[in-house]
């Protein structure tokens, strides 16, 4: 998509501070973090969601897998723990519509929503 910020990083149209990358994937870090560890991983081929998901999106949910697992042990937070956030649709605080993971650590993250 000509508008996507995350396909022109993908494409390199765009730099960013990335952290790792296969055939499916890169990771990169949020340019404004709200934890000591906070990237992004994006699939290469555009998709708004997970909703938008298919059976030919398998190799990249082999690459997210991969890749979480790579992050988290390289940047120190596999034993300490990390959160992983994926928003879907506006209600859920997505902005950029080109589905994404956020992989949080680096410190207590506290509870992922406050009680109603």
């Amino acid at each position: 998509m000509a508008e996507c910020i995350f396909c022109k990083i993908v494409s390199g149209e765009i730099p960013a501070d990335k952290v790792w990358e296969d055939d499916h994937a890169v990771a990169f870090r949020d340019i404004r973090p709200i934890a000591p560890v906070h990237v992004l991983i994006v699939p290469r081929a555009h998709r708004e969601s997970f909703a938008d998901l298919t059976a030919e999106d398998a190799p990249f949910l082999a690459s997210l897998a991969r890749a979480i697992g790579e992050i988290a042990e390289k940047e120190g937070v596999a034993r300490s723990g990390y959160r992983l956030i994926s928003n879907t649709g506006p209600d859920a605080g997505q902005e950029v519509f080109h589905l994404h993971v956020h992989l949080l650590g680096g410190r207590p993250l506290g509870p992922m929503l406050k009680k109603a």
